[in-house]
């Protein structure tokens, strides 16, 4: 038997076994011997403790970063601290840690294990980006999907249309809580990141083998844009020059004109940010375009009919086709959520984040094309976690700890079939809207997202077989005290505490299961 208890790894390993015995630890200098295999697979790893010391064996870079993740749960919670205090005597020395004799096999079960955070409608300063890159990393998640504009701010510098952070990244004021509230915080609210500070969040990001992969959303949720250059707009409908960045939440009806300015100024926004970010996804929202505007434009009219399409309905899959043909000219392919579906043949290459349910990423897989399963009904964690009266802001479902970690990102539709390689792998969904700083956004993350991560990275059984049990286990055993020592503010499985109730803050809780679409 082991001579200490066996520790609660989170995400769980495909395989780890406790052989009996310590191993001294003492953190020094080429302590840990590591080497590469590629037999082993993309991202996996092997980690040995025995008598000799620990060995690494990485499937490639990536598996021996998420084997270094492993080794500082085995070294315990004070291991994610940014630093440790030398006590006792012998100052500036590292006691010697017990490492459990052990061999861990591990690998992920998805390449794609995300999370998306809305950066565009409460700003997060550039700090709190890679911060979360770190959270990310300690969670073996990989990808970091950006959402950086929409009509409540733009976020990116692009220099050659400085008007997008002088103007389109700051509102005059914001609605506190949900957009029915009548409570409003008189502040202007806004920022950006700089060029210089978007390539250090994606080299931060690549250190820790997380891809970044940017939003901008069109054709829809751009008001902030139009705002800071009114011929983006339906000028012949709207005066579009006196517009500002949008104060209310929801889905503004200012879309963007379907004009050849229009596909000139989104590719010259573009090529900027295809020479930050590196990955081999550009996502160009899609979501929630309002036609009316397009209905009543002569000059969007005329569009459809030069096109030769059936109505204003089928242009925003004009935009979507026009932006996956540029991207993929220049080796990258478009993702974009699941109305992008709506309207036309998708572009070959082109991916889906199937949002509104499983249904889009259903028929997209169907029709070929590569899905991330994030359905709102699911890992949306803007959504409330309890049905308490003291939940924060209580927005739509109410989705459990346990909830997360049931949730299952192939349809049983796809699961078993030659479709099933589409689905990419998941992600999360943050939405900020009601979530203002860096407490609220850990409250709805934290600890929702520990079980998203075993959920993209673990060979889990079916979700009724699923052992929450242990899980939660798992989580009180080590992992709250690891969220504590990287400072999360998280909901703690009694309740919210007193600091993180909104008391007054109107919300929009929905009643009832989740439906499943």
């Amino acid at each position: 038997m082991p001579e200490t208890a066996e520790p609660a790894l989170l995400p769980a390993p495909r395989s780890a076994r406790y052989t009996g015995g310590t191993y001294p630890y003492e953190g020094r200098p080429g302590e840990v011997r590591t080497r590469t295999d590629s037999a082993l697979g993309p991202e996996a790893y092997r980690l040995t403790v025995d008598g000799d010391g620990v060995t690494v064996t990485g499937g490639d870079e990536a598996g021996l970063f998420w084997a270094r993740q492993t080794l500082k749960q085995l070294l315990g919670p004070d291991e994610f601290r940014r630093t440790s205090a030398p006590t006792g005597e012998g100052a500036g020395a590292a006691p010697a840690r017990p490492l459990p004799h052990c061999v861990i096999e591990d690998a992920p079960r998805f390449h794609w294990r995300g999370l998306m955070l809305d950066v565009a409608r409460h700003f997060m300063p550039k700090a709190g980006v890679l911060r979360y890159l770190d959270l990310l990393a300690a969670h073996k998640l990989n990808v970091l999907h950006l959402h950086l504009t929409d009509d409540q701010g733009w976020r990116p510098e692009i220099k050659r249309y400085p008007k997008l952070t002088e103007t389109a990244s700051w509102r005059a004021r914001t609605k506190v809580g949900h957009r029915a509230s009548d409570i409003w915080d008189e502040r202007p609210h806004g920022g950006f990141y700089t060029q210089e500070d978007l390539r250090e969040i994606v080299a931060y990001a690549a250190e820790r083998h997380i891809t970044v992969v940017p939003e901008i959303d069109i054709p829809g949720h751009s008001q902030a844009a139009i705002s800071a250059y009114p011929e983006l707009g339906n000028t012949d409908v709207v005066d579009t020059t006196s517009f500002e960045v949008w104060s209310e939440w929801g889905v503004s009806p200012n879309v963007l004109a379907p004009s050849d300015t229009v596909l000139r100024f989104y590719e010259g926004v573009l090529e900027e940010l295809l020479e930050i970010f590196p990955s081999r996804y550009v996502h160009l929202g899609g979501d929630e375009c309002p036609k009316s505007q397009w209905r009543e434009s002569d000059a969007a009219r005329k569009r459809v009919a030069d096109l030769g399409l059936p109505d204003e309905e089928a242009l925003q899959s004009w935009f979507t086709g026009h932006f996956a043909g540029w991207l993929a000219e220049r080796g990258r392919r478009l993702i974009g959520w699941d109305e992008i579906l709506e309207g036309g043949a998708l572009a070959d290459g082109t991916a889906v984040s199937s949002w509104r349910g499983y249904r889009g990423g259903i028929a997209a897989a169907r029709a070929g094309h590569d899905v991330v399963m994030c359905p709102e009904q699911q890992v949306y964690f803007d959504h409330r976690q309890d049905g308490g009266a003291d939940e924060p802001v209580p927005i739509g479902f109410v989705r459990t700890l346990r909830d997360v970690y049931h949730f299952e990102p192939v349809p049983p539709e796809l699961a078993g079939t030659a479709e099933e390689r589409h689905v990419l792998g998941t992600q999360a969904n943050m939405w900020t809207e009601c979530t203002e700083n860096q407490q609220r956004v850990d409250y709805q993350v934290f600890p929702r997202l520990a079980a998203l991560a075993e959920v993209a990275w673990s060979p889990l059984p079916a979700p009724a077989e699923r052992d929450f049990a242990d899980f939660e286990r798992r989580m009180t055993g080590g992992h709250y005290a690891r969220l504590d020592a990287l400072g999360v503010d998280y909901r703690p499985p009694s309740g919210p505490r007193p600091w993180q109730r909104r008391p007054g803050i109107l919300g929009r809780p929905i009643e009832g299961p989740p439906p499943i679409v």
